[in-house]
């Protein structure tokens, strides 16, 4: 169940905080936005990593065809092999979030 009080960090505001830090119109600072997850993302579709020095590494991996099962019905089901993408946290990051 997902918490009611959890807030997400949205692309306008990433616009916003770009837009107070340098003083840019908002229609700048959401191109900016734009571009550069459209720059993450177009690296991820190539199987190549991002890293983000002191943030973390997004990684498109493969993951093979396997057997699985329906948890409602129990019957078994084969799921195909495809791409998915993890991160994992720099050690930095890791650090700032457990207040060290």
């Amino acid at each position: 169940m997902k918490n009611e009080s959890a807030k997400s960090l949205t692309r306008s505001d990433l616009a916003r905080a770009i837009t107070d830090e340098f003083r840019v119109t908002k229609f700048i600072a959401l191109e900016i936005v734009e571009d550069v997850l459209d720059e993450i993302c177009g690296a991820l579709i190539n199987d190549e990593s991002v890293k983000i020095s002191g943030f973390g590494t997004f990684e498109v991996r493969q993951k093979k065809e396997r057997m699985g099962r329906n948890p409602k019905t129990l019957k078994e089901a084969v799921i195909s092999s495809r791409k998915t993408i993890s991160f994992r946290a720099s050690s930095t990051l890791k650090k700032i979030i457990n207040g060290k």
